[in-house]
């Protein structure tokens, strides 16, 4: 019996006018935030900060405190009364835009992703609005055919083509290599899955210059780190050496342990090398290993023509990692693990949960859940709509919906251009500084990826003191915040040097201005000293 028959009114809603109301005072906020560092791309190419309207300098990138003093600045309070309301939500807001870093500023060249775009902050708010969750597809329907035509589409690029190709989202590129790695022993031992290592002493291997997440996955997964064995790379290019691998693996048995998973990169961390996948493929094959391709960042250039034969050999990996928040510049987080067959994440990932997986055999069978398990090999395997059931997480966002949309919106040419554009910028920046007497590249040149690796040596020579370049480094980085530009450092045989990660949308005048900023620093580092 409804209000109105009781002679009352029910009670009413009002979230859509709430909704509009606080959608259009955030944006009162974050428009000029993002036209801040829009503003201040035009005077990049200085190599100095813009000027306020009173001359003083401002820092569209960051206002930089230690983070005891940004503790006492923003001052935060959460109430345990009554809350502050709209006037409190957004004065809070506008001290985090205040004392964040701007990542659409042009200075932002520190990390392996930089700002989203427009069609970014689009999705991130259609998914706010829609808060569903992937774990099964009656809540989460057309989310759930999004993510499974997307990853089925960025499967075919890594040429993995089979009828069950595809993929799904993960928390991030660290998550889908654990779940690769999960995945990897379940599936080549199956009785792991019920049992635990028992016997096998597992070892994992991966490239000298590998992600740390490939170690945290062991420990991870109880195989510990001492289970991970780093293989040696190509000193010239960074990239894994197949022959030593070959070693290696057969050391490994040599000793009574089980090797079982290789992991490859496509792009790694700090010199964005590609190791060589054909030849890994063929040692892996000649051991019977899983082969993983960690493409976090560099995979995305399989959406170049030009530069996609980086990744020959991938499509005979049996899982890959790849990030289009990284060099697509989609929001983070949308990491997707991708397969040639789907049905092995789901034999390895699966498990009896009547309460939240239904499966259409459950009533006639009076089973809960989704039927056989890892060892299932007899008739077709099942078109799995329920997501979770596939993964290791239960709750899932819809992250595949930024890759989605950013498709839809600027198409595979898009992309292409994007990429071409940024690989052409740190070609560039490779270019400049060769030609400068007082840099030392240590990329090649052109660089394999968008990270340009390089020393500042006065006189042409990287110091034969390993303490000295570090300090140097260290402290031109931090100079160059002042002037608003953000790059990172990384440890070399020969102490820190320069690593700048350029950006689809970084433009060439900011590559110029960051090399005045850093001549500039470099002397007046060298006049103090």
């Amino acid at each position: 019996m409804n209000g109105y028959a009781n002679g009352h009114t029910p009670e009413g809603l009002n979230r859509a006018p709430e909704v509009e109301d606080l959608i259009d005072a955030v944006k009162s906020l974050i428009i000029p935030f993002i036209a801040t560092a829009d503003t201040a791309a035009s005077l990049k190419h200085t190599g100095t900060l813009p000027l306020t309207p009173h001359g003083q300098p401002f820092n569209p990138l960051v206002d930089p405190l230690k983070p005891e003093d940004l503790v006492s600045r923003l001052a935060l309070s959460l109430p345990q009364g009554e809350g502050l309301g709209r006037a409190g939500l957004l004065a809070t807001i506008q001290q985090l835009l205040s004392h964040s870093v701007n990542t659409w500023d042009q200075g932002f060249l520190d990390k392996l992703y930089a700002s989203t775009n427009a069609v970014g902050v689009v999705s991130e708010l259609l998914l706010a609005a829609l808060n569903t969750n992937l774990h099964v597809y009656q809540v989460s329907p057309a989310l759930t055919v999004v993510e499974k035509h997307t990853a089925r589409a960025l499967a075919r690029l890594f040429g993995l083509t089979g009828p069950r190709a595809g993929g799904f989202t993960c928390a991030g590129g660290s998550h889908s290599n654990l779940t690769s790695l999960v995945a990897a022993r379940n599936a080549l031992y199956p009785e792991t899955k019920t049992q635990g290592s028992g016997a096998h002493d597992f070892v994992v291997f991966t490239s000298a210059h590998g992600h740390y997440s490939v170690e945290k996955a062991a420990i991870t997964c109880g195989l510990g780190s001492r289970a991970v064995r780093t293989v040696a790379v190509d000193p010239a290019t960074g990239a894994m050496l197949p022959a030593v691998l070959r070693e290696e693996v057969v050391r490994a048995k040599g000793e009574g342990k089980t090797p079982f998973y290789v992991n490859a990169t496509a792009g790694t961390t700090v010199l964005g090398s590609y190791d060589p996948f054909e030849e890994v493929a063929d040692v892996c094959r000649e051991f019977g290993l899983w082969m993983h391709v960690d493409a976090s960042w560099g995979g995305a250039v399989v959406f170049s023509e030009g530069l996609r034969g980086k990744m020959r050999g991938v499509e005979r990996a049996d899982s890959v990692t790849v990030n289009p928040h990284k060099m697509l510049n989609v929001p983070v987080t949308c990491s997707f693990l991708l397969g040639p067959d789907t049905d092995v994440f789901r034999r390895a990932n699966t498990l009896p949960a009547g309460y939240l997986f239904h499966g259409e055999d459950e009533e006639e069978s009076g089973e809960k859940g989704c039927g056989k398990g890892l060892g299932e090999t007899d008739g077709e395997a099942p078109e799995v709509w329920d997501l979770a059931d596939i993964t290791l997480q239960c709750g899932r966002k819809g992250d595949s919906l930024k890759l989605a949309l950013a498709w839809i919106y600027y198409g595979a040419a898009g992309f292409e251009r994007q990429i071409d554009g940024a690989f052409g910028t740190a070609a560039y920046m490779a270019d400049v500084l060769s030609r400068r007497e007082e840099f030392v590249l240590v990329s090649t040149n052109p660089p394999p990826c968008l990270q340009v690796c390089f020393y500042y040596a006065p006189g042409g020579k990287v110091d034969e003191d390993s303490g000295v370049n570090t300090r140097r480094t260290r402290k031109m980085v931090e100079a160059l915040v002042r002037r608003g530009f953000m790059v990172d450092y990384a440890p070399g045989d020969r102490g820190s040097f320069f690593r700048v990660v350029v950006n689809c949308q970084t433009l060439r005048g900011t590559v110029d201005g960051l090399v005045k900023a850093l001549e500039e620093v470099g002397r007046e580092y060298e006049a103090a000293r």
